[in-house]
């Protein structure tokens, strides 16, 4: 199904709402209080109804005894996969289920490295600045879900990627030296395996289109594009043809004021052998 179809066919809810409501549903179908579930699963009524909230997520094993009980046929310990949808912040989960199905992917970047292109280390970095006292453990599970959306890259061929950074990606330096430095070889390693096309918007260039905020265009075979548009906290997923046209246009201009992708590698390379040489 495409990403239209599945738009046109359901509201979207947030991963854990989802569940709850599909539980709920099956719970009353099958003629049963929380209570009575809860005798089956073996646990107190409250926790039924903050599952049925999405308040809270059943372990694996409470999965099972609800498909048990309810004779579900294995439905509900399946559909816990829908959890890994709530690694991203709510705001980008409908343009991260839109990123999966698309074929082209053009993103620009004021000053952050796009997440679909981060390292490991990059993204911890990113992650513990706005966070006064990390989790370990959450960090950790943050940084496990942005670096998976570079899966997208493991297919040499599609989406087609083509990626324009402000200047400033690559002088700030987040993380220190030696994780900008990783995080550049890493941006030009792609570049020379033709898997990525990247541009640099000098300083020099002064003005353009698109230096408010960080933008992405998907395009899609069988669906009109999207665009996305985020800020601190925040974002947006447009499909007003209008909108994303504008968009498109101040992408393309902001493009065309970028060094060509050679004189753009070479630059990304001469600034990661600067950091190198910090380290």
């Amino acid at each position: 199904m495409s990403y239209e179809d599945k738009r046109q066919t359901r509201e979207y809810l947030p991963p854990r709402k989802h569940f709850g409501q599909e539980l709920r549903i099956a719970r009353e179908a099958a003629g049963l209080t929380q209570a009575q579930l809860g005798e089956g699963v073996v646990c107190h009524a409250t926790l039924i109804a903050h599952f049925e909230a999405g308040r809270r997520m059943p372990r694996p094993e409470d999965a099972q005894r609800i498909d048990k009980v309810l004779g579900t046929g294995g439905r509900f310990h399946r559909m816990l996969h829908i959890l890994e949808e709530a690694k991203y912040a709510a705001h980008f989960r409908e343009a991260a289920e839109a990123e999966r199905l698309a074929t082209a992917i053009f993103e620009y970047a004021v000053s952050l490295v796009p997440g679909i292109l981060q390292t490991a280390e990059y993204a911890r970095a990113v992650y513990r600045s706005g966070e006064p006292n990390p989790n370990p453990v959450r960090m950790g599970e943050l940084v496990k879900s942005r670096t998976s959306r570079r899966e997208l890259l493991s297919n040499p061929e599609t989406p087609v990627v083509w990626v324009v950074v402000s200047e400033a990606v690559l002088r700030t330096a987040v993380g220190g030296s030696a994780v900008m430095a990783e995080q550049l070889r890493d941006l030009a390693r792609l570049m020379r395996a033709d898997r990525i096309f990247l541009q640099v918007v000098p300083f020099s260039a002064g003005a353009h289109a698109t230096m408010g905020s960080m933008m992405t265009l998907m395009g899609f075979d069988d669906a009109p594009d999207l665009a996305y548009v985020e800020g601190v906290f925040t974002g947006a997923l447009f499909d007003d043809p209008h909108l994303v046209r504008k968009l498109r246009q101040s992408y393309d201009l902001t493009r065309a004021a970028a060094l060509p992708p050679a004189a753009s590698l070479a630059l990304i390379e001469s600034v990661a052998e600067d950091y190198e040489n910090d380290c």
